[in-house]
């Protein structure tokens, strides 16, 4: 059955013209169409390899990664196999592309015939004029943005490209995910329009269509794929009931497309998705994981007569094991290649195996099921970097109070690995972009939204494929924060070298410039003035890291969340605070067992309150409020053995004075002294004096509002008598007091 109008259209008119050539040579058209006579071509095999998220891997497995392809190209043919990339080749690479600004890279790709490439948001890195610039001369492939738009309205790149393979024209349409503007630095896609990248490659593929020389088939490469919260190994139906970008390329992708690529997330899988409209039809949607580790293959088995995909496989093929010499002795473009990587490598060799500095234990990003680079995390490697960042900052013209770094920044970690030596490729690989550190000047109000930030919302309000992004700070800056607050209103305490932030105070942060352009949706920072320090990132903390070695991680948190705060509290009532995730999860971190909790009055004057237990990271400091604190007052936490100090604003409101003395007097033999038990419900220390008819019985004094005095009877005699009590004290908030009560006794 013909399924598209592109197919039925193309082969009808050539039908038409087969028919009337037969006719003016005199053949009968039933003839032609005589199905006993007629020679209907075998169906023919396409077979596309693929990569994601490849990032600059120039390293001992790029040969393998290299002749894996090469062993698919002589299976299915090499005019049969098409390879092409989802994007993300370059950016956030390891130090053996980096350092060459990634032309190792992509003289690797060119070796290997990449025929296309859609555009990834790491293609950006350096900005736009970088991409069409540098890395397009360079590459001998193209790159793909259906939905990137200059500002004149007009794509910026090249929405698809055709290629023969296996006798038929294949198109593949590209795209990049919506949120490249808040991945890289603004600055450097400054006029570009990034648009949904579902409904671009739908247009392109309408015009493919619609045009006279229709491919046969079409592909989609799209930079954007399942959700990154969901681990690996999902179903397809719950990432689409997930909803989202990927949903929408799954479900609403045209169906004239017979089969997906995708990337970014970056997740491996290797699915068939209904076709939409076409609920018996499926078509593969694959993803590669990342780094070369895997190549996808989709084959599509077509009939060249129609168009049409009679069947399809789709799978994820693992690197290599095949030794290097054999690869390179039996695919030349595998020995182009390896002749490249040794190039790279020995001179990343050259000048990355110079030790830079030591480490005394593990200084990573945070990890998540044995994974790294949770982003949603604090971690020890990302407040070390932030600490970097502020002391070089401080020395320069520009100056900084506090500096911050975003997490996505952080590509690697720094390992103790038995010596503790730390290279300079190894520590340059930690922050691969070569930003410029700016100081932005933010008012306190706008650093504090700054964080409120970190609750991701895009431009236009969205929530992103990553929701929650951790900010890492230099070692002078804490906070807390409550996320079952109102959005906007999540962090409820923010300090700078222990003093409250000041909302209408200026405080110069120090950070790349990623992030003072607003990256990462982080738009707060362009509120400020921003002044370059003259320093890139990465010299100014493989510079840090030599100053300070051996370097040794802090495991002291620098957000806490804090819980059961109230807005006042009266003079003397019990906290009820809890402290959650107190622990980081980067490596190496030690368990949280004990946390220490004071409370500091405006004065200064400190009351301990004692040691709390802390279990699975989390504690409740539950005690009374010191008698005598009123006004501002702050709860200080230390927990043990991490360091973390947790400082929580308090207002406590002096409490008015309670009406009349509680007086108490059990009964009593006459001749034997009777026990009176005062209490003061205004508490503190007060004189008491016990009178009959203004003649002193007895005087004693409270002892936090109560106190016993022995009334002696004997001097009364028997029977019932009216007695005054009277107490006169300082309360509390340093007023006079004096309360006079009488009181009924019979012995």
């Amino acid at each position: 059955m013909l399924r598209t109008p592109r197919r039925s259209l193309r082969h009808l008119a050539g039908a038409v013209t087969a028919t009337l050539a037969l006719t003016l040579l005199g053949a009968s058209p039933a003839l032609a169409n005589d199905p006993v006579s007629a020679d209907p071509a075998a169906p023919v095999t396409v077979t596309l390899v693929d990569i994601n998220d490849f990032h600059g891997r120039i390293d001992a497995n790029t040969v393998a990664f290299a002749g894996t392809l090469e062993q698919i190209r002589a299976e299915r043919g090499e005019d049969s196999t098409l390879f092409l990339s989802a994007g993300d080749n370059i950016g956030a690479s390891l130090f053996a592309s980096a350092t060459q600004q990634d032309t190792p890279t992509l003289e690797v790709l060119n070796a290997l015939d990449l025929a296309v490439s859609a555009v990834g948001n790491h293609e950006f890195d350096r900005g736009s004029a970088d991409l069409l610039g540098r890395v397009s001369d360079t590459a001998d492939f193209d790159h793909l943005a259906a939905n990137v738009l200059g500002p004149d309205g007009e794509p910026i790149l090249p929405a698809y490209a055709t290629f023969e393979v296996s006798g038929l024209d294949v198109a593949v349409v590209g795209a990049v995910t919506e949120e490249t503007p808040a991945l890289v630095s603004p600055s450097g896609i400054e006029g570009l329009t990034f648009t949904d990248p579902v409904a671009a490659v739908n247009e392109t593929v309408a015009e493919l269509e619609a045009s006279a020389d229709a491919p046969d088939l079409i592909v989609a490469a799209y930079h954007e794929g399942a959700g990154a919260g969901t681990p690996d190994g999902s179903d397809l139906a719950t990432e689409i009931a997930g909803g989202g970008t990927f949903a929408d390329i799954v479900t609403q992708t045209d169906a004239e497309v017979d089969a997906i690529f995708t990337g970014h997330t970056p997740k491996q899988y290797a699915w068939d998705a209904p076709v939409p409209g076409e609920p018996d039809r499926t078509r593969p949607v694959l993803q590669t994981g990342s780094y070369g580790e895997f190549l996808g293959e989709i084959t599509l088995t077509v009939d060249p007569a129609t168009g049409e995909v009679l069947t399809h496989t789709v799978g994820n093929v693992a690197r290599t094991t095949t030794p290097a010499a054999e690869l390179v002795a039996t695919y030349p473009r595998v020995a182009e290649v390896k002749s490249i990587v040794d190039a790279a490598l020995g001179y990343a060799q050259e000048i990355g195996s110079q030790e830079v500095a030591t480490v005394t234990a593990d200084i990573t990003t945070a990890f998540a099921g044995g994974n790294r680079d949770d982003r949603s995390k604090e971690s020890t490697l990302g407040n070390l970097v932030a600490e970097s960042i502020r002391a070089s900052a401080a020395e320069t013209p520009a100056g900084a109070d506090l500096a911050i770094t975003n997490p996505g920044g952080l590509r690697n970690e720094l390992l103790h690995a038995g010596d503790g030596v730390i290279t300079f490729a190894e520590a340059n690989a930690v922050l691969p972009f070569a930003n410029n550190l700016s100081t932005v000047t933010l008012t306190g109000a706008s650093l504090k939204k700054v964080f409120e930030q970190q609750w991701q919302r895009d431009a236009a309000g969205a929530v992103p494929s990553r929701p929650y992004l951790q900010l890492g700070t230099s070692a002078n800056v804490s906070y807390t924060f409550d996320p079952a607050r109102t959005e906007g209103d999540r962090i409820t305490s923010l300090w700078v070298d222990g003093a409250q932030v000041d909302p209408a105070a200026s405080y110069k942060v120090a950070v790349p410039s990623f992030l003072a352009s607003g990256g990462d949706n982080f738009r707060a920072f362009t509120e400020g003035t921003a002044v370059d320090t003259g320093l890139l990132d990465y010299e100014a903390w493989i510079a840090y890291l030599g100053e300070q070695s051996p370097v040794a991680p802090s495991y002291a948190r620098h957000a806490v969340q804090v819980g059961g705060v109230q807005p006042t509290y009266p003079s003397g009532s019990d906290l009820a605070v809890t402290l959650s995730a107190l622990d980081l999860t980067s490596k190496g971190v030690p368990a949280a067992t004990m946390a220490t909790a004071a409370v500091v009055a405006a004065d200064g004057t400190r009351t301990e309150l004692g040691d709390f237990t802390v279990q699975a990271g989390s504690t409740t400091i539950d005690a009374p409020l010191p008698a005598g604190v009123s006004g501002a007052a702050t709860l200080e936490v230390t927990v043990a053995p991490s360091g973390t100090v947790v400082r929580i604003p308090l207002q406590v409101e002096q409490a008015p004075p309670a009406e009349g003395l509680q007086i108490t007097v059990p009964p009593t033999k006459w001749f034997d002294d009777a026990t009176m038990t005062v209490v003061d419900p205004n508490g503190g220390t007060a004189l008491v004096y016990v009178f009959y008819n203004w003649y002193t019985l007895v005087a004693g004094s409270t002892t936090d509002g109560r106190a016993e005095l022995q009334v002696p009877t004997w001097l009364l005699g028997p029977g019932t008598h009216t007695l005054s009590v009277m107490t006169i004290a300082l309360s509390p908030g340093g007023e006079s007091r004096l309360q006079i009560v009488p009181v009924e006794v019979t012995w």
